[in-house]
């Protein structure tokens, strides 16, 4: 295991927690699976797994929803970039310092920045004075 679930930050609603919880779970299946050198179908979950947090932006009129979805998507983007170029050019190491350090990197960044103001959106209608964004 990669990183322990009860190590991420808390933001103000449950559904987001759990897609963090989710998020771990893919991070230590793929790294999991680094460390056994096979492939795991697990990556492309990552291109749909946002949905649920960007729907209710659509919803509720989230006022950065283009701002929040743009880092989703750039964050899969990267992840698909660094993924084909680990099939080309099967640098294990390479990949695995990415999930190790990028994406769990990337991961608590955005909780604590992007999710945490969302979250506090969702739960009060306000920025709740965050600052943040």
């Amino acid at each position: 295991m990669l990183i322990d679930k009860n190590r991420l930050p808390i933001v103000d609603m449950d559904f987001m927690n759990e897609t963090h919880y989710e998020d771990v779970d893919l991070i230590n299946d793929i790294y999991k699976n680094i460390e056994l050198y096979n492939q795991d179908s697990s990556l492309e979950n990552f291109e749909n797994h946002f949905a649920t947090e960007e729907e209710e932006m659509v919803k509720r009129g989230f006022f950065a929803y283009p701002f929040h979805k743009g880092e989703h998507d750039a964050n899969i983007e990267e992840i698909k970039a660094v993924w084909n170029n680990f099939e080309k050019s099967k640098d294990i190491l390479k990949l695995k310092n990415y999930i190790e350090y990028d994406v769990i990197n990337w991961l608590i960044n955005h909780i604590k920045s992007m999710d945490t103001v969302t979250a506090r959106f969702f739960k009060t209608g306000m920025m709740g004075g965050c600052g943040m964004m």
